[in-house]
């Protein structure tokens, strides 16, 4: 792994240039199996590395699949700029750096941001919204979120003129899967027998398998999980409360064929036996293992209040769940109990479809323990100006029914609310009861604590995402960290470590929250901070908020400010500090991207 990892060990960059070697010899042929005029072409740095390769085999691409097209004079881009090109039959990503140029896809295969506005740094660029980066010589995707990488597009110059050749499909896609090999290993799909066993789908459970395959893991993968949906993008439930699984996939149930990682659904685990290296689940089944990969996620945090059998109360763990919310405050009141972030984007999402929405709290302001009290107040203000009621200071004493169906909320305090629709979002704990009788050390939360390789205590037992502290260099500690972002690099770290190319953990965690159209971003690890210095204006909500302990910036959350939070996660990431006094001073313009046109 290279880009936003820190230096890769030797063997990573062997693995990787193994990868590139053979996409060279399939892209250095043209259709009829001679050299293609292209190949002495230098695409994105690398001599005869052609682009458009996907999972599957290459297909043989005739010229009009192609378009060419000279985008800019060589002098209109400096060292170090990007400028988005349009070729006609779509936009492309132009990039200068240390005199050489390189085409990629424009968008990031995440959520669709427009890269020239992200950061370019040491050989790749950036996302400004959630923090992916993708290397400019391959596409490769080197740090997360998202499963998908970029195409990239041969560059050349002539008579001073930078001109790009592409197909036309890839312009249109804006991404692809990294290649992957099948399983061929010959097993009946009912034998209780995996190679590789994954509990859990969420992104932990999907990289590490889609990894072992890209890393050309030939043996079987079978995928478990309680939900009845292949895998999908959870962290929009709550922002987007009317989108159906289908909407949400990740990879679909063809993909997963595809690539031979085997899915089961509404299978829970309820017993892990290491010394026969087994797995037990709710139905009986039984299935052996080589290797174990857990990533059973989150479970909703129990709570202490009367009429638990009140029906319309929920926790938001599918997209039926956040169907159902949605369906049912549609013009009636809906109570959130909880400032989470997950409680307050159901609370901004409902504002539009519900008569009232009210929050409850424990806290005197939502998110002073992730964001600090000013950032936390102006949020606040942001969602009473949308409807909001908030109840701070408080807590849920019995929901109260009629004909079964919720009616009121009555609060610790007396006060009693009308409420049609409850929404529990007060924290979670890891999903790992199961796993109290294993042997598999839990500490006194339920985290399992793993090496720097993903392993537990038991040998051949991994585990990733929520469920896990891990080792975190800048705090030289294990920590807890639970990130939609920082469950992709646990994946990815576990399945090397399977096949024996341990690598380590080297990211910046980066997460999101978006409320009214609005998006609150936020990179590094601010557990125990001591001051937060603002930057920019809070009540106009375009600020830059710096948390600091003793005298180093730990990390950074901003609003209509990008992309200075992925500018930080950069920095922080190339192992630099930066120091309290470098941002007190009012003058953050060195953290400006200055590098897009």
């Amino acid at each position: 792994m290279g880009g936003c990892f820190s230096k890769p060990k030797p063997v990573e960059v062997k693995v990787e240039l193994s990868l590139l070697e053979k996409e060279k010899e399939v892209d250095g042929l043209s259709p009829n199996g001679k050299a293609s005029p292209f190949a002495d072409c230098r695409p994105n740095g690398a001599l005869g590395h052609g682009s458009d390769d996907d999972s599957t085999p290459l297909p043989l691409y005739k010229p009009r699949d192609y378009v060419e097209a000279s985008v800019c004079h060589v002098k209109d881009l400096e060292n170090g700029q990007m400028r988005e090109v349009d070729l006609g039959s779509g936009r492309a990503l132009l990039i200068k750096e240390h005199g050489e140029f390189s085409a990629m896809g424009h968008k990031c295969p995440h959520y669709g941001a427009p890269l020239v506005k992200g950061v370019l740094s040491k050989g790749h660029v950036r996302c400004p919204w959630h923090g992916a980066c993708f290397n400019i010589a391959t596409g490769d995707i080197e740090d997360f979120p998202g499963l998908d990488s970029l195409p990239t597009f041969q560059v050349r110059v002539e008579k001073d003129k930078v001109i790009i050749r592409a197909n036309k499909q890839a312009l249109q896609s804006q991404k692809r899967s990294k290649p992957m090999v099948r399983c061929s290993a010959v097993i009946n799909s009912s034998t209780g027998f995996s190679h590789v066993l994954i509990i859990g789908s969420g992104p932990a459970g999907l990289v590490c398998a889609e990894t072992l395959r890209q890393e050309g893991f030939t043996d079987r993968i079978v995928m478990c999980t309680m939900d009845r949906h292949p895998p999908y993008d959870r962290p929009k439930l709550s922002k987007s409360l009317e989108s159906t699984a289908e909407q949400l996939r990740l990879r679909s149930l063809d993909f997963l064929q595809n690539h031979d990682i085997e899915l089961f659904t509404e299978k829970e685990a309820v017993a892990v036996d290491v010394k026969t290296r087994s797995v037990t689940f709710e139905d009986g089944l039984r299935m052996e293992y080589r290797k174990l990969f857990i990533a059973t996620g989150s479970s909703p945090k129990p709570m202490n209040y009367n009429g638990k059998d009140v029906k319309n109360v929920f926790h938001l763990r599918t997209p039926e769940d956040a169907n159902s919310i949605a369906s049912l405050a549609n013009n009636k009141n809906a109570v959130i109990v909880g400032t989470s972030f997950v409680g307050m984007e159901v609370a901004a999402a409902l504002t539009d479809k519900a008569h009232s929405v009210s929050v409850i709290g424990i806290e005197s302001v939502p998110f002073k323990k992730a964001l600090g009290e000013k950032v936390g107040k102006v949020i606040m203000k942001l969602y009473e100006a949308n409807r909001v009621k908030f109840y701070m200071l408080n807590e849920v004493s019995e929901m109260i029914g009629h004909h079964g169906q919720l009616k009121e909320v009555v609060l610790k305090s007396g006060k009693v609310l009308r409420a049609d629709v409850c929404v529990i979002g007060a924290g979670s704990v890891p999903a790992t009861g199961f796993l109290k009788q294993s042997g598999i050390h839990m500490d006194s939360k339920g985290f399992l604590p793993v090496n720097k390789m993903m392993q537990t205590n038991v040998d051949g037992v991994f585990a990733g995402g929520d469920i896990v502290s891990f080792p975190f260099l800048p705090r030289n500690k294990k920590v807890n960290i639970p990130h939609w972002q920082m469950a992709h690099i646990h994946g990815r770290v576990a399945a090397l470590s399977m096949m024996g190319r341990a690598t380590e953990i080297k990211t910046v965690p980066y997460f999101w929250s978006a409320m009214f159209g609005k998006t609150i971003r936020y990179a590094g690890y601010g557990d125990g901070f001591d001051d937060v210095i603002i930057q920019g204006d809070l009540d106009e909500l375009r600020f830059v908020a710096f948390y600091t302990r003793s005298e180093e910036v730990v990390a950074v959350a901003s609003m209509n400010y990008d992309p200075i939070v992925s500018r930080v996660a950069e920095v922080l990431g190339s192992g630099k500090t930066i120091r309290k006094r470098d941002v007190e001073t009012g003058d953050i313009s060195w953290l400006i991207d200055k590098g897009s046109q």
